[in-house]
Order: structure tokens, then C-alpha cells, then sequence
């Protein structure tokens, strides 16, 4: 059976009390360059999508799960399954960890672990992708280690701050 629970986190659908959350992640410019938001998002569109997280994977194409402390419950980041192809079972895969006390303790690689887990055991996908800005060193190291490979560079792919700046496209296959 499939867990969705690490030595220290565990996976867990969004609940309406996320509301607050999700409004802070969403709204905070530090982290649009990585989540390709360009504009804030109000309080009733997210309270709208928290309304149809029940729907399943297959129905959204997507599948976003907080990520929290098993310690003190506690949702620390996010991470999601998202443009879900069943026909040629592939998804791709993006994590964030909210708070920078909570970065570089080993909570993103016990959650990249569940949800690959999860997407090639209960999901049955054959390979999933990841787009990673060139100079994120540390989740390139992430996936990296989790044995995703750099397949190609997209160039000038996202401007930031008027400069332009590469993606790289990692991919897992699930050879089993």
C-alpha cells in the first residue's frame, strides 16, 4: 500500500482552512519567478479553487497536496502533480517549501520521494517533468538526486526583471 506519509512530513489534500496558506504563497513575488505567476491572486479565486480540490486528479488534471510536519501538523509547502496526461502517463512535478526555515532540512526530497512514489506506483505513470529555472541549483540538485535527468535547455525562456533566463527540462522515466 502506498503512504503518503515520511519519517517527518506527511502529503495531505487541501482543506478550505487552507485559505490563508495558499493566499500567502500565491501572493508572494519572491517565488512567481519559479511558479510563473504574474499577478496577485484575491482571496475569493483561491477560495474558489480550494471549493473544487475534491475533484480527482483525472477530472482537474492536476493534484496539488500541502506538505506538513508530522510533528506539529503544520503545512510548510506544497507540491504538485500538474498537466496530468493519462493517455501517454506522464505529469509534471513542482514543490516549493514556503518558508525559508523550513528549506535545506530534507522536507522537499521526503516529499519529491512520496509523490514520485505515489504518481509511479498508485497513478501508474510511465515518467514525470519538471521545469527548473538554470540558476535554482538547489532543486536541480533535488531532483537530480532523486534521479531525475536534464534532458534540454530551454533558452531565454523566462524574463525576469527584463533579462532573460534558461529553463532546464528534467525527466524520470519509470523503467519498472
Amino acid at each position: 500500500m502506498i503512504t503518503l506519509k515520511g519519517n517527518s512530513i506527511y502529503l495531505r489534500a487541501l482543506e478550505p482552512e487552507d485559505l490563508a496558506f495558499v493566499y500567502r504563497i500565491e501572493n508572494d513575488e519572491t517565488i512567481w519567478e519559479v511558479s510563473n505567476t504574474q499577478s496577485p491572486y484575491s482571496r475569493f479565486l483561491i477560495r474558489q479553487y480550494l471549493e473544487n480540490a475534491h475533484q480527482d486528479i483525472y477530472e482537474a488534471k492536476q493534484l496539488r497536496l500541502a506538505i506538513c510536519l508530522n510533528n506539529t501538523l503544520e503545512a510548510v509547502g506544497l507540491i504538485d502533480l500538474f498537466d496530468f496526461d493519462p493517455r501517454n502517463n506522464r505529469a509534471g512535478v513542482g514543490i516549493l517549501i514556503s518558508n525559508e526555515n523550513h528549506r535545506n532540512q530534507g522536507i522537499g526530497g521526503q516529499a519529491l520521494e512520496l509523490i514520485i512514489q505515489y504518481a509511479f506506483h498508485q497513478l501508474q505513470l510511465h515518467q514525470l517533468y519538471a521545469n527548473i529555472g538554470s540558476e535554482n541549483e538547489i532543486s536541480l540538485q533535488l531532483f537530480t538526486k532523486f534521479g531525475f535527468q536534464i534532458i534540454g535547455t530551454k533558452k531565454d525562456w523566462m524574463k525576469v526583471n527584463n533579462v532573460y533566463k534558461d529553463e532546464m527540462l528534467l525527466q524520470l522515466v519509470n523503467n519498472n
